[in-house]
C-alpha cells in the first residue's frame, strides 16, 4: 500500500513526520493532494494539551488537488484544484438540516479520516469547491476561515452601510472585517491588542481600530454613529471571560445585532438586562452554510476571487510539513508577528 508523511502531534507538543497508509476515496469520496492547510485557532488550543500521541493529523483550512475519484464521483474531477468545504464533505445530504442547506447541523455525519498536515486526504466529493486558477493555493487554505466570518455576517443579517463592530483582531476577527468590507459595510471598527494585527486590520479595510480595554471602542462609535452605537457587533474573541461579550452589547446601538463567532471555554454569568431594554438581538454563528441556494463557502470563494476580500497577505508565514513544529510555535507567538501560518506539504 502506498505511503504519505504527515505531521503527528506527540504528548510534550512536538510534532514527527510519520509514514501513513495513502488513504483511499470511498464512494462519492476523492483523494486530494494536498497543496496548503492553514493553522487555525482551534488547532492552537490543542496546542501542547495531548493527553495521547495523535494518530491522525489535523488540519481542516485547506487547499489542494484532487487526484483520484471514488465511486460515484466523475472522474474528469482528477486535476481539479478545490477548497475543501469540511461541512459539506461530511454531511448525509439526506437529512432534515441538510435538505434545507444546513449541512453544519446534519444528524448522519461522516467521520473524518484525518487533516491537512499531511501530503493527502480524503474528503466527501460534495465538499469539495472549484477554485478559479486565479486564486493561489493559499488563497485556497483561507477560504475557510473566510467563511466563517460571512457566514456571520449573514446571520447577523448585515445591510450595505451598516456601522459594524468587531471585537478581536485575530485570524477569525480579520476575515470579519474582509467578509464586512465585501458584504457592503459602511464603517468598520475594530479592537486590536497587537499592533500588527491593528496594521493588518487597517489594510483588509478597518476605518478605525482601537484597544480593546477600556471605553475607547463604545467612544468611537458613538462619535462615528450619531450616538446610536454599532449596528452590527461582531465577537470574535471568546475565551474563559464574559467581558467581550458584555461590551459587544454595550457598543450595539438599540434593535442592533449581536454575533458571536469566538468560542467560550466555560460557563458565562450575564446581566440580560441591558440587552432586553434596548431590544438587541444576541446570535451565535458557528461554520457556514447553504442560503438562497448559495453556500458560504462559494461566496467567499468568490469574494476573494473579485478582490473585494483580499485576505491572502494575512498569510505572514509559510512552513514545509516537515517544519509543522515550528509552525505551530510561529503561530502560538504573537512576538514573532505571525497572522496566518501556513503548512505546505
Amino acid at each position: 500500500m502506498p505511503e504519505m508523511k504527515a505531521a503527528l502531534q506527540q504528548v510534550d507538543g512536538t510534532f514527527r513526520i510519520r509514514p501513513l497508509p495513502v488513504p483511499q476515496p470511498g464512494p462519492d469520496e476523492v483523494l486530494i493532494r494536498v497543496r496548503a492547510a492553514g493553522i487555525c485557532g482551534s488547532d492552537l488550543h490543542e496546542y501542547g494539551s495531548k493527553v495521547v500521541a495523535e494518530t491522525l493529523p489535523a488540519g481542516h483550512e485547506l487547499a489542494g488537488e484532487i487526484v483520484e475519484t471514488g465511486v460515484g464521483v466523475e472522474a474528469s474531477r482528477v486535476g481539479e484544484r478545490v477548497a475543501i468545504d469540511g461541512v459539506q464533505a461530511s454531511a448525509c445530504g439526506r437529512c432534515w438540516f441538510c435538505v434545507r442547506g444546513q449541512t453544519l447541523h446534519c444528524q448522519d455525519k461522516s467521520a473524518s479520516g484525518g487533516g491537512g498536515f499531511a501530503e493527502h486526504v480524503v474528503r466527501g466529493a460534495r465538499g469539495c469547491c472549484p477554485l478559479p486558477d486565479t486564486l493561489s493555493w493559499e488563497e485556497g487554505a483561507l477560504v475557510e476561515p473566510t467563511a466563517v466570518s460571512v457566514h456571520g455576517m449573514r446571520r447577523g443579517r448585515l445591510e450595505r452601510g451598516e456601522t459594524v463592530a468587531v471585537l478581536g483582531a485575530g485570524n477569525i476577527g480579520l476575515t470579519a472585517v474582509a467578509a464586512a468590507r465585501a458584504m457592503g459595510a459602511g464603517k468598520v471598527y475594530v479592537t486590536a491588542r497587537h499592533t500588527h494585527q491593528a496594521e493588518m486590520a487597517r489594510r483588509l479595510g478597518a476605518d478605525e481600530v482601537v484597544a480593546p480595554d477600556g471605553d475607547a471602542l463604545r467612544e468611537a462609535l458613538l462619535e462615528g454613529t450619531d450616538g446610536r452605537g454599532a449596528d452590527v457587533t461582531v465577537e470574535t474573541v471568546g475565551g474563559e471571560s464574559e467581558a467581550t461579550i458584555t461590551q459587544a452589547m454595550a457598543v450595539t446601538r438599540s434593535l442592533g445585532r449581536v454575533v458571536v463567532l469566538g468560542v467560550f471555554t466555560r460557563p458565562l454569568t450575564l446581566d440580560w438586562k441591558q440587552p432586553l431594554l434596548h431590544q438587541q438581538e444576541v446570535l451565535f454563528a458557528g461554520g457556514y452554510d447553504t442560503a438562497g441556494g448559495q453556500s458560504d463557502y462559494q461566496r467567499t470563494i468568490d469574494f476573494i476571487a473579485s478582490g473585494r476580500a483580499p485576505v491572502r497577505q494575512m498569510v505572514t508565514h509559510r512552513f514545509p510539513l516537515a517544519e509543522t513544529g515550528n509552525a505551530f510555535e510561529t503561530a502560538s507567538d504573537k512576538g514573532t508577528g505571525s497572522i496566518k501560518v501556513q503548512v505546505i506539504p
